[in-house]
């Protein structure tokens, strides 16, 4: 659904010292996504809409700052991750 670059470019990332870091929050992101949306995974590889990248984007960012389980700031659900998915969502 994403390429390393793209996602590397939305957090601002430069280096390769993080790659095999990122490709695992861009995996997470996917299934997460598909998840959501009630759908495989594998269905999210191909004319993805615009709002389910950003949608992985932004998880993959809060992944990438917040990576510990326990830190300063608790995870929160984030409601705009669900908007951008709501209108892709399968319902059974």
């Amino acid at each position: 659904m994403l390429t390393l670059a793209e996602t590397k470019l939305h957090l601002r990332v430069d280096h390769d010292d993080e790659d095999v870091l990122i490709e695992a929050l861009m995996a997470t992101a996917t299934a997460a996504c598909a998840d959501y949306l009630n759908m495989p995974a594998a269905d999210l590889v191909i004319a993805v809409p615009a709002p389910v990248k950003s949608a992985a984007l932004l998880l993959i960012g809060t992944l990438y700052e917040q990576r510990e389980s326990v830190g300063e700031r608790p995870y929160n659900r984030n409601p705009t991750f669900e908007a951008l998915l709501n209108p892709y969502r399968v319902h059974a």
